[in-house]
């Protein structure tokens, strides 16, 4: 049974639970009114949903909450709540969330609200998942996407992102999924969630790839989604957002996809009239988000625009 508590006047948060049979999904869900338009927030590798809220209820989930829309955000297998957590003896691909995952917590909502989710929001890797998914599934209550920081591989070149990317990313990290069975990213303050060692090398294939193919069986899912007409896209950066979801990065995403006259993209930054230079983490955890772009994704939301 979900658990009902309230962080703030007025609204309530819930967890529900999907049992399947050799694991358990965790979906959160913020809210205020019933009725509202639903929002399904899926996060990216090596973290989990808390990166779109926290204890004491703070976050975008709850800023979206508080501001009318129902609010659901996704553990996506084996992270926060959902469990039993990767491990040498618990490992699954990365086409777990995009074919199984995502339409599990879809159909969730829709059990929950009778329809919906009406907007999809991502963070990092996340936005690949939601993308991979819409590439071979049509939604009929989807009104909108935002990405924060979302990028399908990665090609900007410096120092920083050598280190990052091709050291700690492709060379510390595969040594150690390869060698523990599974990436223990916590243990080693590499990021707040483990992830299953299938998964975690199936993501570097995408990410260092040229072409956007299922390596199972050669399915392309750039081709797919540029035949798509694909609801606005808003994706938006940090300014300081130099190695994992850089803006050259970010926006190559929108292209491949089809570049659509409906995509919006936005680097988010004290040069662009911001009130900090955010990167890829605190552009959702910065204290100061919520009056500063928070905003700008609340009005999106309420009313995609074309751009100009």
């Amino acid at each position: 049974m979900p658990t009902i508590f309230y962080i703030i006047s007025g609204m309530q948060s819930e967890s529900l639970f999907i049992n399947k049979e050799h694991y358990k999904l965790h979906l959160k869900r913020f809210w205020k009114q019933e009725n509202a338009p639903s929002i399904l927030l899926i996060h990216g590798s090596i973290e989990d949903g808390k990166i779109f809220y926290s204890k004491s209820g703070k976050g975008l989930a709850p800023f979206l909450a508080a501001n009318g829309f129902d609010v659901f955000v996704a553990d996506l297998r084996g992270r926060g709540k959902s469990t039993p957590h990767p491990s040498a003896n618990h490992n699954f691909g990365h086409a777990s969330a995009f074919e199984e995952d995502i339409p599990d917590f879809i159909e969730e909502i829709n059990r929950t609200k009778g329809q919906g989710p009406h907007h999809l929001i991502s963070h990092s890797w996340g936005g690949v998942h939601l993308m991979a998914y819409l590439a071979k599934n049509d939604l009929e209550d989807l009104k909108s996407l935002v990405f924060f920081g979302s990028k399908r591989d990665i090609r900007v070149k410096s120092l920083k992102k050598w280190w990052t990317v091709n050291v700690i990313w492709f060379g510390f990290c595969t040594f150690l999924a390869k060698t523990k069975g599974y990436l223990p990213a916590r243990k080693y303050k590499i990021g707040s969630a483990d992830e299953a060692k299938d998964y975690f090398l199936e993501v570097n294939k995408w990410v260092r790839s040229k072409d956007w193919k299922d390596h199972r069986d050669g399915f392309d899912y750039a081709a797919a989604l540029q035949s798509k007409n694909i609801p606005p896209i808003l994706s938006i950066t940090g300014s300081s957002d130099t190695e994992i979801g850089h803006p050259v990065d970010c926006k190559r995403l929108l292209k491949e996809i089809g570049d659509q006259e409906n995509f919006v993209f936005k680097v988010i930054g004290k040069k662009q009239g911001y009130q900090h230079d955010y990167d890829h983490i605190n552009l959702l955890t910065h204290k100061d988000a919520k009056n500063d772009h928070f905003k700008e994704v609340l009005e999106w939301l309420k009313n995609p625009k074309i751009k100009s």
